[in-house]
């Protein structure tokens, strides 16, 4: 409090003298904080701990490592590893606890499980793996992590996840047709699954048609003792019919009203291969031709295909209708336009007969071809960008390919010398199943409208009916188709 008997000017001078006095209390009280020597080399230390080594203490890790001597191991469900755990120890660790052996043993066995080998056995022989690599046989549970275990799973805490089994593909047909006179030759097609759910077989002369929804058989046309059936296939709307003769002509035939509508000529020889793409129908020949037909127009083919040196024996549109695949008896696949009378592309890496041909209904530009008895070999090509993907050997003859249109996975059948039929999954090209009871080659191939059911034809001159694909809307579902009971019984 100010002296009110002092002047003004006596008055400020004592402020400034107090002001002057409480700054230098203040710098010795800084003075009395500064660090002792033996404090500032804590200091250091504590700033500097990354650099720092205790003389007195090994250092275990970079983490906080708890005491275990407070630790309750009762209480986690965890058992001190065996002597022969410890054994590597040095004599030096005295068999303590906070031995950093034993609790790295502890903490491996907690984690991963007692069967994980420890870190200086990485390095050799087969257990030299990276433990934290994805391998399905080994996935584990988020729980098996827990030192707590979870209720239900095996094992004091560690625990496998069931992994989800491969679909199950029955091994036996559903389904056994006789199909007499059905021819045993490679460059023929003889049968063919509509839209409608009606299955056209081609046996001798004559054209059957099989109704897969009430098994009533129907004779479709005989084109008697001068002239045989090649191949037959249906055009997308499921109602007509395109049957290819040994005379070299291509017959259309109404398959509702059993009624020929056109007959269309053009190849000097056999025609053993077609393919519809809407209203245009292609033919491929023994005469190395592929004529491709508009059945709208008056005249029997509007332009004609060559480069094929062979007999022509598989044909295939792309699902977009822009492309056509194109296999002979030369050894050549070819793929064509819409407008070209050459080919665009030419695949020359086959060592045998190209019949086996079939699109990716998944990947625009994916075509898969298959080879003959000296081939064996299942082929994958980009047509996009002209590029061969990859090359499967199967040991057999290739004689079909089918995509399925509901999962990415295919069937390919097989003749000399295993006659068996395989489902791979694609892109690993990985067998699902193999399915035998054919005693010839299994020729002949289609698929079901639904996408689930194949049938396989043979020279044995039977027709097998499998189910091999799940359903559009359940991979996990069993076909309706299949539910009918085995039978056998014969087209005609």
């Amino acid at each position: 409090m100010a002296d009110p008997t002092m002047s003004p000017s006596n008055q400020s001078q004592l402020n400034v003298a107090d002001s002057t006095t409480q700054r230098r209390q203040h710098h010795l009280n800084l003075e009395s904080l500064a660090p002792s020597p033996s404090s500032s080399e804590h200091v250091n230390r504590l700033i500097n701990s990354n650099h720092y080594i205790s003389p007195s203490r090994p250092i275990y890790s970079d983490r906080f490592i708890p005491c275990r001597s407070s630790s309750n191991f009762a209480l986690f469900n965890i058992s001190f590893p065996s002597p022969s755990a410890t054994a590597g120890s040095s004599p030096g660790d005295g068999g303590k606890e906070d031995n950093p052996n034993a609790y790295a043993a502890l903490l491996r066995n907690a984690l991963f499980g007692p069967q994980t080998p420890d870190k200086k056995e990485w390095g050799t022989g087969a257990t030299g793996r990276n433990i934290f690599r994805y391998k399905t046989e080994t996935r584990q549970s988020m729980h098996s992590l827990s030192p707590f275990g979870f209720d239900g799973l095996s094992g004091p805490g560690v625990s496998n996840v069931a992994i989800k089994a491969p679909r199950k593909v029955s091994r036996s047909p559903y389904k056994v047709l006789d199909a007499p006179a059905l021819h045993d030759d490679f460059y023929l097609n003889l049968v063919d699954w509509s839209s409608h759910n009606v299955l056209a077989v081609g046996l001798g002369t004559c054209v059957y048609l099989w109704n897969a929804c009430s098994s009533k058989v129907t004779k479709l046309c005989d084109l008697g003792n001068d002239d045989g059936v090649c191949s037959v296939e249906w055009a997308h709307r499921g109602t007509h019919l395109a049957v290819g003769t040994s005379n070299g002509k291509v017959q259309i035939w109404d398959a509702s009203h059993c009624k020929r509508i056109r007959i269309m000529e053009g190849h000097r020889l056999r025609v053993g291969a077609l393919a519809w793409s809407s209203s245009m129908l292609s033919s491929g020949s023994r005469d190395k031709s592929i004529l491709q037909r508009d059945i709208r127009a008056h005249e029997d083919f509007v332009s004609k295909l060559s480069g094929h040196k062979s007999e022509v024996c598989g044909l295939k549109w792309s699902y977009d209708n822009r492309e056509l695949a194109s296999g002979g008896n030369d050894n050549r696949l070819f793929v064509w336009n819409q407008h070209s009378t050459q080919p665009v592309l030419k695949y020359c890496e086959h060592t045998a007969a190209v019949k086996a041909i079939a699109w990716s209904p998944h990947l625009h530009g994916l075509l898969a071809s298959g080879g003959g008895t000296a081939d064996r070999c299942i082929r994958f090509w980009n047509t996009t960008t002209n590029s061969h993907l990859s090359c499967m050997d199967t040991g057999s003859q290739v004689c079909n390919l089918v995509w399925s249109k509901n999962v990415n996975e295919l069937v390919s059948t097989h003749g000399y010398s295993q006659n068996q039929i395989i489902v791979w999954r694609y892109p690993t090209m990985s067998k699902l199943a193999t399915l035998t009871g054919h005693t010839y080659r299994v020729l002949y191939l289609a698929i079901s409208p639904d996408g689930q059911t194949i049938v396989t034809g043979a020279g044995d001159e039977t027709l097998r009916f499998w189910n091999v694909f799940p359903s559009p809307k359940s991979q996990n579902t069993e076909s309706e188709i299949g539910a009918s009971s085995l039978g056998r019984t014969t087209i005609r």
